[in-house]
């Protein structure tokens, strides 16, 4: 009997970048009804397919069943724990990548200094598209790029006519900080930084492994995420701000539907992709599932490396007893 579409390979389930970019809920309980997640609040019920989303944030309030963290999981639909107004990651589940391949040519860049320099350069150098780079330090670097977006803060400012004396962030709790542009600013880099965590592990990257930033479990994302919000999350914040919409639902439906016009999930798989390995770089097509070895490298695994000299390539194999006892 075939497996249902759904527990389908990673290249055989709906592409991510063809998928709605993300989904807020709170306040709500989340179940599964056949091939859709269904979401229920005092109000009303609402159906929605698992496979067209590529993250679920699930804010404060809300609960859900196995059934649809099973149904989302088999979808490739990464699940993102979120706090209110969906500014802090408390916890996350996988995405539709089954490999590891991508994962260890991240670790293998991010552990070597020089590959790791050059990373981080053509992040850079994205961000400053037909300047000349290259004689610049990472250091200098860091520099222009806080001039520039001072400098588009001020733009818009002066675009829109919204009042502008500086950027406020409160870490932990960043949509109660400074004023009104301010916080719009937090709500749409939150779920910017969402929408990107759900790229970065949907395509089998590690979120942690940053190569700009460093020291914290997403330390991938806001590498990810900066590329972006010059683009994205500043215009939108006072685009915003001069309309009089100033709550953050404002902001992350904004940023959705920005997202979708601007082809946003396909950009970032294909920029994470070209960051981490650049064209004429191979990747295994599948993992190897062995055993790492100092001298060889890897070598086979599921088969017993004890020196018996009756059976020197044999297997382990664990038979249940009858009984339903386990071995002894």
């Amino acid at each position: 009997m075939p497996e249902p579409w759904w527990r389908a390979g990673s290249q055989e389930v709906h592409r991510l970048e063809d998928r709605v970019s993300s989904l807020y809920v709170e306040r709500c309980h989340i179940d599964r009804d056949d091939n859709a997640v269904v979401l229920v609040n005092k109000t009303r019920v609402v159906h929605v397919p698992a496979a067209w989303l590529a993250v679920l944030l699930i804010g404060p309030g809300s609960r859900i069943t196995h059934a649809a963290v099973t149904l989302l999981a088999d979808s490739g639909t990464s699940l993102c724990w979120v706090g209110e107004h969906g500014v802090r990651l408390y916890a996350s589940g996988h995405g539709v990548a089954r490999g590891s391949q991508l994962q260890l040519r991240q670790a293998w860049l991010v552990t070597r200094p020089k590959e790791r320099v050059a990373v981080a350069r053509r992040m850079y150098d994205m961000r400053f598209p037909g300047e000349k780079t290259s004689s610049l330090t990472l250091q200098q670097l860091r520099g222009r790029e806080g001039t520039r977006v001072r400098r588009l803060y001020v733009q818009h400012a002066e675009r829109t006519g919204v009042t502008w004396t500086k950027r406020d962030y409160k870490p932990g709790d960043a949509f109660a900080a400074g004023d009104d542009v301010n916080r719009l600013l937090s709500a749409a880099n939150s779920a910017l930084y969402g929408i990107c965590h759900a790229v970065i592990t949907g395509i089998g990257a590690s979120p942690a492994l940053g190569f700009v930033h460093t020291g914290s479990a997403l330390s991938f994302v806001l590498d990810i995420a900066d590329l972006y919000k010059a683009e994205f999350t500043i215009p939108l914040a006072f685009d915003l701000a001069a309309k009089g919409l100033t709550s953050e639902r404002d902001a992350r439906t904004a940023l959705r539907d920005a997202v979708v016009q601007g082809k946003l999930l396909s950009r970032v798989v294909t920029d994470v992709k070209n960051l981490l390995v650049p064209e004429g770089t191979g990747l295994l097509e599948e993992d190897l599932a062995g055993l790492w070895d100092e001298e060889a490298g890897v070598v086979s695994g599921g088969r017993n490396w004890g020196s018996d000299p009756f059976d020197a390539d044999s297997h382990l194999s664990i038979i249940p007893d009858p009984d339903g006892r386990a071995p002894s």
